[in-house]
C-alpha cells in the first residue's frame, strides 16, 4: 500500500473515531452551541427593536436587524464549536491516547487530520442548526443567488478549517482540558468585538481599528454581503487572506508540536 493510501485510510479511521466520540458524548458540542443560540434569541427579541435603530436608520425594524445579525452569529458558532476541538485534542494528549498512537503502525499525521476533518463537519452541522433557528425566527436571504449561496458555504467551510487548525494547536500545547478551553476562548470572544452585532462605524473612534483589523470582521462582512446580495468590496479578499494565513499558521504550529518527541 502506498503512503498516500495509508494516510487516507488511517485518517478516515481517526475521523470515524472522533465522530463516534462526538456522538456518544454530545454534551460538549451542545453546551458550546448554547452561546450563539442564546445570543441570537437575546439580541432579536430583547434588543432587536433598539439595535435596529442603527441599521438603515431603523426603517427595517427587527427584521432588518435579524438579517444583519445572523451572518455574525453563524461565524461565532464556528468559533464556539472549535473550542471543543481544543478540549478533545488536549484530552487525547493528557490521557495518553496520543502516546499510544505514536507506538502503532499508523500514519503519523492521521491523528490530527481526523480531528480537523471531524471538527469541520461538526462546525458545519452546528451552523446548519443555528441557521435553521434563524430561519424559524424570520431570517430571509431572498436577494442571494445560487452562486452566492455556494460561495457563502465555501467561506464557512474555509473559516472553520482555519480556526480548527488553530484550535488543534491550542489543544496540543495545553496541559489539560481546562487550560485548552481557556486558551481557545478568543475564538468566541473576538466576534463580540467585531461587526457581528453593530457596525464598526458606530463604535468609538479609538475602538474601531480593534474591531476592523481582526479575522472575524472581514469574514462577517463578506458572508453578510453574500447572503443579503450586497456589495462585498475588498472584504472578500481580506477574509480569504485571513483564512489562508490562519490555516497555514495553525497547520505548521500543530504539525511541529505533534511531531515533537514528548518529554
Amino acid at each position: 500500500m502506498s503512503s498516500v493510501s495509508l494516510a487516507v485510510r488511517d485518517s478516515a479511521t481517526m475521523l470515524r473515531r472522533n465522530l463516534l466520540h462526538a456522538r456518544r458524548y454530545p454534551s460538549l458540542t451542545l453546551n458550546l452551541l448554547l452561546t450563539p443560540v442564546m445570543l441570537l434569541l437575546l439580541f432579536v427579541y430583547v434588543f432587536g427593536n433598539a439595535m435596529s435603530a442603527g441599521i438603515d436608520g431603523g426603517a427595517g425594524g427587527r427584521s432588518a436587524y435579524i438579517a444583519y445579525l445572523v451572518p455574525g452569529l453563524l461565524l461565532m458558532t464556528i468559533g464556539s464549536t472549535t473550542i471543543g476541538t481544543a478540549v478533545s485534542v488536549s484530552n487525547d494528549m493528557s490521557e495518553g491516547v496520543i502516546a499510544r498512537f505514536r507506538t502503532m503502525a499508523i500514519h503519523r499525521g492521521s491523528v490530527i487530520i481526523g480531528h480537523v476533518v471531524g471538527s469541520v463537519l461538526q462546525a458545519v452541522a452546528s451552523v446548519v442548526l443555528v441557521g435553521a433557528i434563524a430561519l424559524a425566527i424570520g431570517f430571509r436571504s431572498t436577494d442571494a443567488t445560487a452562486v452566492e449561496w455556494l460561495a457563502a458555504l465555501g467561506l464557512l467551510v474555509l473559516f472553520a478549517t482555519a480556526l480548527t487548525w488553530i484550535a488543534v494547536g491550542m489543544g496540543l500545547v495545553s496541559p489539560n482540558a481546562e487550560a485548552a478551553s481557556n486558551n481557545a476562548m478568543p475564538l468566541i470572544l473576538l466576534p463580540l468585538i467585531s461587526s457581528a452585532f453593530t457596525p464598526v462605524e458606530s463604535m468609538p473612534g479609538w475602538f474601531q481599528p480593534i474591531a476592523e483589523y481582526q479575522p472575524f470582521t472581514p469574514a462577517i462582512e463578506t458572508l453578510r454581503g453574500l447572503l443579503l446580495g450586497d456589495e462585498i468590496g475588498h472584504q472578500g479578499w481580506l477574509a480569504l487572506g485571513w483564512c489562508l494565513a490562519l490555516a497555514v499558521l495553525g497547520y505548521f504550529w500543530s504539525a511541529s508540536t505533534f511531531d515533537r518527541d514528548p518529554k
